[in-house]
């Protein structure tokens, strides 16, 4: 049985999403980048939920990444799709 998307749930995946790029670095200079911060403020943003769905964005906008994630976290793409959507995407 899967688990429902909560808010909570779309949050913590987010965050993981976070963690994942951060730890590759070329991606996480491009989402810094794009997002218009610096990387000092991240940690303050990190609990924004624009923010947060910033994160998915990125993630939902390159299908490799997309799957490395979903692989590494045990996710589906739709768990993804129903993150950005919780947390507030159309």
């Amino acid at each position: 049985m899967r688990e429902r998307m909560t808010p909570d749930r779309a949050e913590t995946i987010a965050l993981n999403g976070l963690a994942f790029l951060a730890s590759r670095q070329d991606h996480f200079d491009r989402f810094v980048l794009g997002a218009g911060l610096e990387p000092s403020a991240l940690r303050a943003q990190a609990s924004d939920a624009g923010f947060l769905q910033a994160v998915v964005d990125f993630l939902l906008k390159d299908d490799i990444l997309l799957m490395d994630f979903c692989r590494e976290q045990e996710l589906e793409a739709r768990d993804i799709h129903l993150t950005h959507h919780v947390l507030g995407g159309p």
